[in-house]
């Protein structure tokens, strides 16, 4: 989904330039609400590790891959505002370390892959979650759903986007038929990785899970030896973790050495086959106006470093730098953005003059 130079005018392009710089501005200050003292140094992980899945390119259909793009992911593990300015970190270190997505088309990415992914995808979890029992299970399957329905979401959005500023004079009605129809297959993958992460962090650290906060546990009362819900009785919080199961050190490494792991090594066996919207431009012919990428020349350009020629060194030591780039750029944002969130709340901010 990432878009390329040229596939977008300039006008469009500077007009989701606007939308994108807009929603930063109110992510950061909502992402203030969202972060504490636990999750502000894991925000930069689940950056990182976004990046790493994103270079698993999984076949679809025949000739066609997709990736993660992890708007899902990121609003249900940190929240929604830190969930877009989790996957900005991530398209702005593509963008400009390995030549992925155009950089006059950043606007057009963050709107498309953080800002419509992440919305769509938290606006649908929290419903779900509503109707759905309090249970971690159904935290697990809201998810699955969420991130299901914001990949053809985001389709549709770069449909709508074409259709206004589309460089190239090709029948819309085809594009959107093509791009929602491969990008619903690629949702399945992207709720099955979004599912299994959540999952697998609920599991061990529901606390660290920002769609999880509430859950809470009813009180139980044994009859003819099995566990059923007190009639009547009022759900009661679940027991606090004891303080060192809280450390949130051990999930920050374990996620780390994770997404090391991917980006350095799994990488190597991902679907080489042109992702959705790269097959769907070569097929419609939306592509003929795509400009080479300024950052081309990077030495880190199509996630390979330049002059070692063993691919599977190559692109497996491209994609460490772009874990550590990314752990590094977003924990340094979500840390800044929690130390003004403790400047805010602190006692010279809260003083009141008569």
């Amino acid at each position: 989904m990432h878009v390329p130079d040229g596939f977008i005018n300039a006008p469009t392009s500077a007009v989701t330039g606007v939308v994108a710089a807009g929603a930063i501005a109110v992510s950061l200050r909502g992402a203030r609400r969202e972060l504490d003292e636990r999750t502000a140094p894991l925000a930069g992980l689940v950056a990182a590790f976004i990046f790493a899945v994103q270079m698993l390119n999984f076949p679809v259909a025949a000739g066609t891959s997709g990736h993660l793009l992890g708007g899902a992911l990121a609003a249900i593990l940190v929240g929604p505002y830190t969930g877009v300015l989790c996957v900005s970190v991530v398209l702005l270190m593509q963008g400009i370390l390995f030549a992925d997505g155009g950089l006059t088309a950043l606007g057009v990415n963050i709107t498309d892959m953080a800002i419509v992914t992440t919305v769509v995808a938290y606006a649908l979890f929290r419903g779900l979650v509503k109707v759905l029992p309090r249970t971690r299970r159904s935290v697990t399957v809201a998810s699955f759903v969420a991130a299901l329905v914001s990949v053809p979401a985001a389709a549709l959005a770069f449909t709508l986007l074409y259709w206004i500023g589309g460089t190239t004079d090709v029948s819309i009605g085809k594009v959107a038929t093509a791009m929602i129809g491969v990008h619903l297959l690629i949702g399945i993958g992207e709720a099955a990785i979004t599912a299994l992460t959540v999952g697998a962090v609920i599991a061990v650290r529901p606390d660290l899970v920002y769609g999880a906060r509430g859950l809470q546990q009813r009180l139980k009362l044994r009859v003819n030896g099995e566990l059923v819900d007190a009639p009547g009785a009022e759900p009661a919080p679940a027991a606090p973790a004891p303080v060192a199961a809280r450390s949130h050190r051990k999930v920050w490494i374990t996620g780390l050495v994770a997404s090391l792991v991917l980006a350095g090594f799994v990488s190597f066996y991902a679907s080489a086959d042109p992702d959705g919207l790269e097959k769907v431009a070569s097929d419609k012919g939306i592509d003929e106006k795509a400009e080479e990428h300024a950052a081309a020349d990077s030495p880190l350009a199509d996630y390979g470093v330049k002059d070692i020629t063993d691919a599977r060194v190559s692109g497996g030591l491209a994609g460490v730098i772009g874990v550590g780039a990314t752990v590094v750029a977003g924990s340094a944002v979500f840390l800044t953005v929690r130390r003004r969130r403790g400047d805010d709340a602190s006692p010279a901010n809260t003083e009141t003059t008569v």
